[in-house]
Order: structure tokens, then C-alpha cells, then sequence
């Protein structure tokens, strides 16, 4: 053991309790500017944040409450945040929150980029002005945010709102249950994951993606990516449709300019005034107005049975009123007119088979009334190799062939009809400006309406055939019809007979109508 002198002894305690009592000291002075400051400290750093957000974004900021505590994590809580934008006082406030809390360690805000842990926010809502609102120049100089990071934000139940730049179109809305941002940062874009229930058709929608940087000049600019699902959507809202459709697919774009590819499908899909459910399947890409929902199919294919219908156009919001008025061109090329009217027509087997080309505008507004009362169509089909699947009808077909060329006895079974026409559809009511139907042998011509719901027929036309009226029959009936042949001859067309079609569609009533043919000899007397 060694002895140090007694000056060195000395010397050694008294850095000792320096070493000991210095630390102490600054502790303890810590502690009483802790306490001095700490009342103080909720109003400076509440004064600090609403003149940061104020200068960065130039608005005008509302803070009611802000409160903090710093041991043995940092965490702050607040209330009652307001934003409004400079210059568009006239609109509700650009982002509203109830209340919030912050939490996080202290390392996290000695270093940078500022590291917050996780923010939660309740009673959030957002407002996104229509692009190209005038803004005034800021207020204060701009600040400069320093880089920060924030690796989650809770915000369920948010409102989001985009004001559309149409006046009179209603706003867009959507309905927030759960949403999830991740790794939020400066000039960069941050990680969704949301869930929401769309509220026409209803149904769950699941979307994750991308979102950002925001454009605080034009937030229809902003950049937006990614993918979603839509379960379970009810078509039944919509008066005089049934079935339970999912969807799903990517997106990506700005937010006034979003591409959309995806996928939809209806197990069940009917028609109300039509017959047994089908499967329907569609494969679309759109374009979609983020700031007001307004969307742009281009196009749309939709396949059921063994048919496929390819439709374009628009689904855009009417000035005004509530919901969307769909305006589309529909065409089907080598669709099966059995699967068309298996969706249109109430009865267990469809009335004829054949191979149908469509084309048709398609219109239908908004409002509560069934689909078929306020569908709208125009456009003009042909229907190619047609059999009627009901055997008296299609007998009928057949010896209407058989009388048209003045023979007797041919078998016939392996007739088939073209038809042709141009068609409106109304109210539920098919109106047709020209019908034609034709078989060997004959021709028919038509004017006339069908009621959708009633299925009424009513029409007018004639039927041209290339025999004589005595060569349709034989025996005494054709001995007794030769002294009117003339009647219905006509040097260009063979015979002519104007021809009625009235009756409920299952049993319809066909008849010559004497009066037109009378009435049509004497004006070419004249």
C-alpha cells in the first residue's frame, strides 16, 4: 500500500466533490427552470405552431388547445384545429380537427430529420378547394419546415371533401372508417391504407397506395397511386336491378386526372323485368375526375353468357341535382340475341336464338325512379340466322316462306329470319321506325311500339312476298283468291299486303288490314 502525501490526499477530494456536486447542481437547476418554464411552455409552443402553419401554408390557424408533457416520453394533446386558406375565406375551412396527440422519445427531436413516433388524430376533416381558386400573396414570409419524419398517423373516421370547379355540381365526399399513414415526410409522398363504405351501390372499399407530396398551389395535381377492392356492393339501390358485385384493380395519376384498370363481378346480376340471374363480368379502363367524380370509360367490356358488349362514354354529375347521369355508346358485334333477351324478357326460355349486331346510345339520369321508367336507348340492330324457339311460331315462319315462293310440301325445318331495325326505348316503351323481317320467299316491314312491362305489341307495316296471293294456298282458296291478285301486285315488288301485328307478345295476333289496302287502290287511282 502506498501513501500519498497529504497535499495530494487534499487535492484528490476536492475534485471529487466537484465531480460529484457539479452535476448535481446543473440538475437541480435544471429542475427549477423545468418548473419556472413549464407553465409557460404549452402557450410559447402553441404561439410557435400556429405561426409556423400559418407562414408555411399561408392560411389563417386556430388553435384552441395545446398541452404538453415530457416525462417519461414527450407527448403533446390538443383541440380544436381550424386552417383557412388566405384568399378563400369564402369556402369552409381547408382542414378542421378535433382533437390530437403526438408521442414520441426525446432523441427523436435532437436529431435530424425530427423523428415523431406515432400522431393520432379524431374528428379530422378536409376540404380541397376547386383548382384554380385565386389565392392572395402570403401574408408573413415563408418558413422553410425543417425535414421531419412521422412513422404513423391514426385517423379514423376522417371526412374528405373536394369542391367541385363546376358551379352547381354537388361536392365530392367520402366517408373515412379507417386510415392509416406511414412513413410521412418532407417533399415526399406518404403510405395509405384506408377503408371506406362507398355510399351508392353500397359496399366495402379497401384501398392502399400512395399519396403526395401535396400541392399546396394545386392539390388537383397531386400525385396518387395504387390498388383496391370493393366488396359486397348491393346493385338493389338501384331501382329494377338485383345482384352483389366486387370489383377490383390499380389506379394511378394525378388527383383530377386518375387512370383506373379493373375488374368487376356480379355472380347474380338481373334485370327486373327480365328473366333468370346471370353472370356478369366486365373489364374496364376509365379515366376519373378525383375533384369531382366525374368519370370517362374508355371502355368498358362486359361479358355474360356467351355475349359480349363493349360500352363508352361518360358518368358525370348534373348541376344541381343529386347522383350521376351515365351516357354511353353501347355496340355488340357477334353477341347472341337468347343472352340479350334473357336479361330483357320474363319467360323461362327466350323467344329465338340468333346472332345479333348492336348499336346503341344509352342514357340514364339520376333519380329514384325504376331503371327501365328512366333508361333512354337509340340506335338501330340486325339479327342474323333466327329461329323461334317456340315450334308453332316458328312454323308459322317457316310456311310463310314456303306460301312466299308459291310452293307446297318443302320441308323447311332449316329456315332461319334476318331481322333489321331502328329502335328508340322510352319510358319502358320500344318504339321501332322501321322493322324488317325476312325469309326466303317474303319480306316484312314494320312500324310500330312494344311495351317493356305491358308486353304489348302494336304494329303497322307490310308483307311482300315474291308469289302471287293465289300461289300461297292451293285447292278452292287459290281458285278464289286469283280475282284479287291484282289487288295486291305491284309491278316492282311482287305482292304487297299491308299487314297489322297486335296482341300480348306470348300470343300475338296477326291480320291484313283491308281498310289501308282499299285505301292505298284508291290513291293510285288518283
Amino acid at each position: 500500500m502506498v501513501l500519498l502525501p497529504t497535499r495530494q490526499r487534499n487535492r484528490g477530494r476536492s475534485l471529487w466533490k466537484w465531480f460529484v456536486w457539479v452535476p448535481a447542481l446543473a440538475l437541480l437547476m435544471a429542475a427549477v427552470a423545468v418548473l419556472l418554464i413549464r407553465p409557460r411552455l404549452p402557450i410559447w409552443t402553441r404561439a410557435y405552431v400556429v405561426r409556423t402553419l400559418e407562414r408555411r401554408y399561408n392560411a389563417k390557424v386556430e388553435l384552441h388547445d395545446l398541452q404538453f408533457s415530457i416525462y417519461p416520453r414527450i407527448r403533446a394533446t390538443g383541440s380544436g384545429l381550424i386552417v383557412r386558406r388566405v384568399g378563400q375565406e369564402h369556402l369552409p375551412p381547408f382542414m378542421t380537427i378535433r382533437s390530437f396527440s403526438a408521442d414520441t422519445e426525446l432523441h427523436g427531436l435532437l436529431l435530424v430529420p425530427w423523428h415523431v413516433q406515432s400522431i393520432r388524430l379524431e374528428g379530422l376533416s378536409i376540404i380541397v378547394p376547386p383548382r384554380g381558386q385565386p389565392r392572395k400573396p402570403p401574408l408573413h414570409h415563408r418558413l422553410a419546415v425543417p425535414d421531419f419524419l412521422i412513422d404513423d398517423i391514426q385517423a379514423d373516421g376522417t371526412q374528405l371533401m373536394i369542391l367541385p370547379r363546376k358551379p352547381g355540381k354537388l361536392p365530392l365526399t367520402f366517408d373515412i372508417q379507417r386510415l392509416r399513414l406511414h412513413r410521412i415526410g418532407k417533399n415526399r409522398p406518404l403510405l395509405f391504407d384506408a377503408k371506406l363504405q362507398n355510399p351508392k351501390p353500397p359496399g366495402d372499399i379497401e384501398s392502399r397506395g400512395s399519396f403526395g407530396p401535396w400541392r399546396g398551389d394545386e392539390p388537383g395535381l397531386t400525385a396518387v397511386s395504387g390498388q383496391y377492392t370493393f366488396q359486397n356492393a348491393d346493385l338493389s339501390v338501384f331501382r329494377g336491378l338485383s345482384g352483389l358485385l366486387s370489383s377490383e384493380g390499380r389506379y394511378h395519376g394525378a388527383l383530377d386526372h386518375i387512370v383506373v384498370q379493373g375488374s368487376t363481378d356480379t355472380p347474380d346480376f338481373a334485370v327486373e323485368i327480365g328473366g333468370a340471374p346471370v353472370h356478369l363480368r366486365t373489364d374496364f379502363d376509365a379515366v376519373v375526375d378525383g375533384t369531382d367524380g366525374d368519370t370517362y370509360l374508355q371502355p368498358v367490356k362486359a361479358r355474360f353468357l356467351h355475349s359480349t358488349v363493349v360500352a363508352a362514354g361518360k358518368v358525370e354529375g348534373i348541376p344541381g341535382r343529386e347522383g350521376k347521369l351515365i351516357s354511353l355508346q353501347v355496340s355488340a358485334r357477334q353477341a347472341r340475341i337468347q343472352d340479350l333477351m334473357r336479361l330483357a324478357v320474363k319467360s323461362g326460355k327466350p323467344p329465338m336464338t340468333g346472332v345479333v349486331r348492336l348499336y346503341s346510345f344509352f342514357e340514364l339520369p339520376p333519380g329514384k325512379q325504376n331503371i327501365v321508367d328512366k333508361l333512354y336507348l337509340k340506335g338501330n340492330f340486325e339479327l342474323n340466322n333466327a329461329r323461334f324457339t317456340n315450334p308453332k311460331v316458328q312454323n308459322k315462319i317457316e310456311a310463310l316462306s314456303r306460301r312466299g315462293r308459291g310452293v307446297q310440301g318443302e320441308d323447311l325445318s332449316h329456315i332461319a329470319s334476318d331481322f333489321a331495325g331502328q329502335f328508340r326505348l322510352e319510358g319502358a316503351d320500344m318504339s321501332f321506325s322501321q322493322l324488317s323481317f325476312e325469309v326466303p320467299g317474303g319480306k316484312v316491314n314494320l312500324r310500330g311500339d312494344y311495351g317493356l312491362r305491358s308486353e304489348q305489341l302494336d304494329f303497322r307495316g307490310e308483307l311482300t312476298l315474291q308469289a302471287k296471293l293465289s300461289q300461297t294456298t292451293h285447292g278452292i282458296k287459290s281458285f278464289l283468291l286469283k280475282p284479287i291478285d291484282p289487288l295486291f301486285r305491284r309491278r316492282d315488288a311482287g305482292t304487297v299486303v299491308p299487314i297489322k301485328v297486335e296482341g300480348q307478345r306470348s300470343h300475338p295476333h296477326f291480320a291484313i288490314e283491308w281498310g289501308r289496302l282499299f285505301g292505298r287502290k284508291k290513291d293510285i287511282k288518283r
